[in-house]
């Protein structure tokens, strides 16, 4: 219960970094960061294997492959030392580590730059290939959107991890039901998404995306000979009453009243 109890707090921590750089920002995706929040923090807290090193070879990868999310995972790369806490007021700004879509070029501790949607999922499967080949024991762990699976180039990946037996290889999908204009069953139907993945290839589990009591050995599972994907049921915009499930808060940014609403459902303080 402790362990639990413990990344309750770190996610509640880091919700709260997240909406103070983007509204020092003035831009940002507040609703899609809040959704993954939990699951970031799980990784990073709980079940990857990470080091002081960013660089460690030994270290796990994680592809966020839906970029846009990136806010809540610039928190955490502050919080686990990879990046100064001077960039915090630099989020999107020109020459920042924290750029709009995550660059590894410029960003300590990102393992692959994203934005392109369906990218960093292609990227994720060569990354399991790559360390499968090598006979590493390192695991790649992939965050993508139910409004990313639009992109054919997903579902591409998806079949050649199968294919390769990646079974180094676990795939997120943060299924908030939402994208940027309204519910993805009302865009563009995804249906029976576990049926799809599972005929794909893939082990496949739907769970509570904010339970950690559910979300760690979900993360924590692997199956000899194939590739796990995890249906993440989440709540766009988790954490501020007024942002859940709301496609106002995929890019929105609060403001007057809203602001002070947003800190206190969060349990923090507004410095602005």
């Amino acid at each position: 219960m402790k362990r639990v109890e413990t990344l309750k707090e770190k996610a509640r921590q880091i919700r709260i970094e997240t909406l103070d750089m983007i509204l020092n920002s003035g831009s940002g995706h507040i609703g899609g960061s809040f959704s993954v929040n939990d699951i970031l923090v799980a990784l990073y807290y709980d079940v990857m294997h990470i080091s002081k090193d960013p660089m460690d070879p030994g270290r796990d990868r994680f592809v966020l492959s839906k970029g846009h999310a990136n806010p809540a995972l610039y928190a955490i790369l502050m919080d686990v030392g990879y990046v100064s806490k001077d960039a915090k007021s630099s989020l999107r700004q020109f020459g920042s580590p924290f750029q709009g879509h995550p660059d590894s070029a410029m960003c300590s501790g990102i393992d692959c730059t994203t934005g392109s949607l369906g990218q960093g999922v292609s990227v994720g499967v060569g990354m399991a290939l790559g360390l499968k080949k090598l006979k590493g024991t390192q695991r790649v762990f992939i965050v993508t959107g139910d409004g990313e699976l639009n992109e054919g180039l997903c579902w591409e990946a998806f079949m050649a991890a199968a294919n390769f037996e990646l079974d180094n290889l676990t795939v997120i999908i943060d299924r908030n039901m939402i994208q940027l204009g309204d519910n993805t069953e009302k865009l563009m139907r995804l249906g029976d998404l576990k049926g799809k993945m599972e005929s794909f290839g893939f082990v496949v589990d739907e769970i509570d995306g904010h339970d950690f009591k559910v979300l760690l050995p979900a993360l924590e599972k692997k199956t000899v000979g194939k590739p796990h994907c995890i249906i993440a049921r989440t709540i766009k915009g988790k954490g501020v009453s007024y942002m859940e499930n709301s496609a106002a808060w995929h890019g929105g940014i609060p403001k007057g009243d809203q602001i002070t609403q947003a800190y206190a459902e969060l349990g923090g303080t507004y410095n602005g």
